[in-house]
C-alpha cells in the first residue's frame, strides 16, 4: 500500500510544493516591501507640512507675493499632502523594495543574466532619479514661470494643491522613465536586437517621436513639450555612443545554468 502512495506522489506533486514555495517567499518579500514602505513613511509623517511646503516652492515662486495655493476638498489639506509624503517614502525605499525583487528573481536567472541584470537596475535607478531632478530644479520653475506669465490679469493664478500634485506625479514619472532611454538603446543593442547602424537612421523617427511622446505626457505649451523632447533625443543619441563602449553578449553557451 505504502508503494502505490509512493508511485502516485510524482513529479507533479513536486511541482506543486515548489510553487507553493516561491508563492510564499514572494509574499514574504512583498511584506518586507510594504513594511520598508510603511517605516520610511512613519518617519516622515511628522514632517508632511514641509515636505508638501518644499515640493510647491517652484509653483510659489511664480505666483504673485502673498499668493497660495487652494484646497477645494475638504479633507485636502491632509490627504494631499499624506499621499505627497507616501510617493516620497516609496521612492526613498525603493533600492531596497528592488533588492528584494532582485532577490526573489536573480536564482531563476542564468550567471550572464545576472551580470547584465545587475548593472542595467543600479544604473536605471540613477537615472530614474536624475530624471525626476531634472524636473523638479529645472523643469518646473521654467514651465510655472512660463505659465504664470501669460495668465490674464483677470485670473487669479493660484491652482489647487490636488491638481498640483497630480500634475507633478505624472511629470516626475514621464521625466524618470524619459531618462530610461539611453539604457535601454545600449540593452536592446547588447542583446542584438538592434545595432548602431539602425540606431543612427532611426534617428529621425526618434526625434518626431519624441515630440509626440512630449505633447501627449506634457501641458499643452511648446515650452514644457521642448523640455522633454529635447533630453530624450540627447540621451538617445548619448545611448548610441555608450553601444560601442559596451558591445554585444558574448555566446550564451560559455555561461553555466
Amino acid at each position: 500500500m505504502s508503494e502505490k502512495v509512493e508511485e502516485l506522489e510524482g513529479p507533479e506533486d513536486d511541482k506543486e510544493q515548489t510553487l507553493v514555495a516561491h508563492l510564499i517567499e514572494l509574499r514574504s518579500r512583498i511584506v518586507r516591501m510594504a513594511v520598508s514602505v510603511l517605516l520610511v513613511f512613519a518617519c516622515l509623517s511628522p514632517f508632511m507640512k514641509q515636505i508638501f511646503d518644499y515640493l510647491s516652492i517652484p509653483l510659489m515662486a511664480a505666483l504673485p507675493q502673498g499668493a497660495k495655493l487652494l484646497a477645494t476638498g475638504v479633507i485636502a489639506p491632509f490627504m494631499v499632502p499624506l499621499k505627497v509624503t507616501l510617493f516620497l517614502a516609496f521612492i526613498i525605499a525603493l533600492p531596497y523594495v528592488l533588492w528584494q525583487l532582485w532577490g526573489f528573481i536573480a536564482p531563476g536567472l542564468y550567471r550572464k543574466e545576472k551580470r547584465l541584470a545587475v548593472p542595467i537596475i543600479v544604473s536605471s535607478l540613477i537615472m530614474f532619479f536624475l530624471g525626476m531632478a531634472y524636473c523638479y530644479f529645472v523643469v518646473f520653475r521654467m514651465v510655472f514661470q512660463f505659465i504664470a506669465r501669460f495668465a490674464p490679469e483677470s485670473v487669479n493664478f493660484a491652482p489647487d494643491i490636488d491638481s498640483y500634485f497630480n500634475f507633478v506625479l505624472a511629470l516626475f514619472l514621464a521625466f524618470g522613465v524619459t531618462f530610461e532611454v539611453p539604457i535601454i538603446v545600449v540593452v536592446l543593442n547588447r542583446l542584438g536586437v538592434t545595432n548602431v547602424e539602425k540606431l543612427k537612421k532611426a534617428r529621425a523617427y526618434m526625434i518626431v517621436g519624441s515630440f509626440i511622446l512630449a505633447a501627449i505626457f506634457t501641458p499643452p505649451d511648446v515650452l514644457s513639450q521642448c523640455l522633454l523632447a529635447l533630453p530624450i533625443i540627447i540621451l538617445y543619441q548619448v545611448g548610441i555612443m555608450l553601444c560601442p563602449i559596451f558591445g554585444k553578449a558574448k555566446n550564451p553557451d560559455d555561461d553555466d545554468d
